[in-house]
């Protein structure tokens, strides 16, 4: 990469992988999870990030190219994380932890939507500038949910733990 359009198109093809890869993750992750509410909330955002995944084409559409993913070392290894934990952890251990792992996977969006989203400013794509805003605003609150929740129930029903 050489210049900023090169890095924007390099980032968005990760993207794209990675929201993809996520559409695989997230339902093994939903039938793991002890909480309800947890659930609720990993299928809700499945279902978002398969609507990242039309907005990401409709990015794709505005700067005249196909949509096409490029393997995501960063999600790969937030994903791989998720399936150890499932493997491992059980309880109240295995929602936080995987709580704990959704959260990352949103830190990480909102750092890469906040990113795209500026340096399509930068590069006068007007279009892609208010689609990846839109996204970025349903990453924040994804996270905002999971923040919430881990708050108000998950971490709490943990304190039994304690002993």
């Amino acid at each position: 990469m050489k210049t900023v359009k090169d890095a924007f198109e390099h980032t968005l093809q990760d993207m794209y992988w990675a929201e993809n890869a996520l559409t695989k993750a997230l339902p093994k992750v939903s039938k793991a999870v002890n909480n309800a509410e947890l659930k609720l909330a990993i299928d809700g955002h499945l279902k978002e990030t398969k609507g990242h995944i039309k907005t990401l084409e409709a990015v794709f559409q505005s700067l005249g190219q196909e949509a096409k993913g490029e393997k995501c070392d960063a999600m790969e290894g937030l994903i791989k994380e998720a399936d150890g934990l499932i493997e491992e952890a059980s309880g109240h251990a295995l929602d936080v932890g995987l709580i704990g792992a959704a959260q990352a996977v949103e830190h990480y969006e909102i750092a890469r939507y906040g990113t795209l989203r500026e340096w399509a400013k930068v590069l006068g794509h007007e279009e892609a500038h208010t689609l990846l805003s839109s996204i970025l605003d349903e990453e924040k609150a994804a996270n905002a949910k999971l923040t919430a929740l881990a708050v108000m129930s998950i971490n709490e029903a943990g304190k039994a733990d304690k002993k």
